[in-house]
């Protein structure tokens, strides 16, 4: 009864929603005004829907499937917002419209693809989270490449998702089904020549399958393939002790880790008391000890977006919604430029713990340190545990970041 009733919470925060079936392409024509495009590879282990307006649910799949897609973003829209149609067939003036969409039957033709949109060498691996259908997947990567001015190719790994908030387990059971096929196409890229790097980028519950992918990979090999540089993890819903076990199972040398985090993410508030009221690592202070003593000895940058307001109500996607953070992804942490150069500075807002370099950059606990932009936020409200009793709040018990 009480996880119906935070549900219940769950779904009054989280909206209405927005129209589905948007997936089959338009044309635009000579009076379209200018817009911009994103490509990108879609690799799914969704089943197929037999719709062209869907083109997959939140079934598994035995087989992945690839596909090509291009999206058209609209010239005036607010950084950081998808803007999904009010009615279909959206208006590439205003709204986010699909612009092409060609299966791709091979991994030749995959890598074909690929060849023909690298740019400067750099992959990005986008992994969505819980509560997301196909074309959630793709309009968010699409909102962030185009935001963040990232020079690198946007790859999308989606997952069968039911999109529904009473499928929290299914979906969570999916990302284990996926781990595998994750693995195999970060393979598959880490093998193409033309390829220099690769970074990842997860959010949420996607964050399970990027570790999960990531430590078979060790397993197999003894360590990540090299090439595999960066890995973002965004709000992640992951058991802070299985996190720990995770990182050294996956071997040496590691990827460089960056984590987002935020202390009033409500829907981490949510996981955590579903899963035995255990801490998300999304949640963590990393200012806090014995936090910011481990991140350090793991060499794992912590960046704490508790008090940047995006206005979304649930917190939780604050790395994608907040104009500067977004940029901070694109032009600072893809690009491989490090956080600790002595000439950036942070707003107010936004405090980070570098790992293995706080010695150099200075005090970081309360002020900020490392960010290629001023963080702007709207006059901050003092930030509060988040308590689950109150239909989502809940203050998650502290557990230490230990193996």
């Amino acid at each position: 009864m009480l996880r119906r009733i935070l549900l219940a919470g769950f779904c009054v925060l989280a909206g209405c929603g927005h129209p589905t079936g948007v997936m089959t392409p338009i044309a635009l024509t000579a009076s379209t005004p200018k817009t911009s495009q994103v490509d990108m590879l879609v690799a799914t282990t969704r089943q197929p829907s037999g719709d062209p307006t869907t083109l997959f649910n939140g079934e598994r799949s035995p087989k992945p499937y690839l596909t090509d897609i291009a999206i058209s973003i609209p010239p005036k829209r607010a950084a950081g917002t998808v803007q999904w149609p009010e009615r279909l067939p959206p208006n590439p003036a205003t709204d986010f419209a699909v612009t092409r969409v060609q299966q791709l039957e091979t991994r030749t033709d995959g890598r074909a693809w690929f060849k023909q949109h690298l740019v400067d060498g750099h992959a990005l691996v986008f992994v969505h989270g819980f509560n997301n259908t196909y074309e959630d997947s793709v309009f968010r990567l699409a909102q962030i490449v185009h935001d963040s001015g990232m020079k690198a190719t946007p790859v999308l790994f989606t997952w069968p998702s039911r999109a529904k908030l009473t499928a929290y387990e299914y979906d969570k059971e999916s990302t284990n089904y996926s781990r595998t096929a994750l693995e195999q196409a970060l393979r598959i890229l880490a093998q193409d020549s033309s390829v220099k790097d690769i970074t990842i980028l997860a959010h949420s519950m996607g964050t399970w399958l990027a570790m999960e992918s990531l430590r078979q990979m060790g397993i197999r090999d003894g360590h990540v393939n090299p090439k595999i540089r960066d890995v973002i993890l965004a709000s992640p819903d992951i058991d802070i002790q299985v996190f720990a076990k995770q990182f050294v199972e996956m071997g040496t040398p590691h990827p460089k880790f960056t984590i987002f985090v935020s202390q009033d993410d409500r829907a981490l508030a949510v996981s955590s008391f579903i899963t035995g009221k255990v801490s998300r690592l999304g949640a963590i202070d990393p200012s806090k000890e014995p936090y910011r003593s481990r991140l350090e000895e793991a060499g794992i940058t912590a960046i704490d977006l508790t008090k940047v307001d995006t206005g979304d109500k649930l917190n939780h996607g604050k790395f994608a919604e907040s104009p500067e953070i977004v940029q901070l992804i694109g032009q600072r942490l893809i690009a491989g430029q490090p956080l600790t150069d002595s000439n950036i500075t942070l707003g107010e807002g936004v405090a980070a713990v570098v790992g293995g370099t706080v010695q150099t950059v200075g005090k970081v606990a309360g002020t900020a340190v490392a960010a290629p932009l001023a963080i702007a936020e709207r006059p901050p409200v003092a930030a509060k545990p988040v308590k689950v009793e109150d239909t989502l709040r809940g203050d998650p018990k502290s557990e230490p970041l230990t193996q």
